[in-house]
């Protein structure tokens, strides 16, 4: 009798929503599990919370009108005008800028090329792994390894030395972002200007390179962020009389963080931030483009 009832009831609803049963069962699972899935974000939320409050209360601070940091006295910006008047973290801003545009360049001209390369002349992944692999080694190791290459070689640290550390870092996220964007080229247009007489070199630049500009001007401002903050293999291949920005950054929180400091990682978290999302912008049109 309950069994009848129970199928009456679930026909009534079935006609009531013009859904069959079998729907109507599915529906009804659905809902817990739903909810189950839902529990599952808050570890992820957690997580979320654990990485960006800390960044968060930097920024808050940075702003904070007193000394103190553990004390607001009222919102100000006076901390702003303070990290343009420090010299040392002028030279370093200075040599930090030097770093970067001289890594990214080296990184973008190598990067492509070595994208080219490997798409048009390699098979298997291999090759393609070796090359993107500075990407995944650990910092540190790369470190020592460049710091051990240049005692060998004889070269003496400076910006010299960061500027090639820091390009062999970049190259392989440069390589990784071309590479991406070679994937969607229609190979027929590089055999049509062939096929029209034009040679390798004409055809790479004049069909090949402007499709891949939108990946290769991701990739340079990927690597121009990437060695704006980057501090282990700096601290390795500089010279103590020519720091980076993140290593007098670095020299100066050992003793406590200051309202400069917190000033100024807001100011390079904002160019972070803007430079990376210039990036990401230009990778999706890299694959919409497709």
């Amino acid at each position: 009798m309950a069994e009848t009832t129970t199928e009456t009831t679930a026909t009534t609803a079935t006609t009531a929503t013009g859904s069959s049963p079998v729907e109507a069962t599915t529906a009804s699972a659905r809902t817990p599990r739903r909810r189950r899935f839902r529990g599952i974000l808050v570890p992820l939320w957690l997580g979320y919370v654990f990485l960006y409050l800390p960044i968060l209360v930097v920024v808050a601070m940075s702003f904070n009108d007193s000394e103190n940091l553990f004390v607001w006295r009222g919102f100000s910006l006076r901390w702003y005008p303070e990290v343009f008047a420090d010299g040392a973290l002028m030279q370093g801003l200075g040599n930090t800028l030097v770093v970067a545009t001289g890594a990214t360049a080296i990184a973008t001209v190598l990067g492509t090329l070595l994208a080219y390369g490997i798409q048009h002349y390699t098979r298997g992944g291999f090759v393609r792994a070796f090359a993107i692999a500075p990407a995944i080694l650990p910092d540190l190791l790369l470190g020592i390894g460049l710091l051990t290459l240049f005692a060998l070689l004889g070269v003496t640290l400076g910006l010299h030395s960061v500027i090639l550390a820091h390009g062999v870092f970049a190259t392989a996220f440069v390589t990784a972002i071309v590479l991406a964007r070679m994937a969607s080229i229609d190979p027929s247009l590089e055999e049509a200007s062939r096929d029209l007489g034009a040679g390798p070199v004409r055809t790479f630049l004049r069909v090949t390179l402007p499709q891949l500009a939108p990946g290769i001007v991701a990739g340079a401002l990927l690597a121009f962020t990437l060695s704006l903050d980057e501090f282990v293999i700096a601290f390795f291949t500089t010279a103590p009389t020519q720091p980076t920005l993140p290593i007098v950054i670095y020299s100066m929180v050992r003793f406590g963080v200051t309202p400069e400091v917190n000033a100024l990682a807001t100011l390079l978290l904002f160019v972070s931030v803007v430079t990376v999302i210039a990036a990401q912008r230009l990778t999706r049109l890299t694959g919409s483009s497709k």
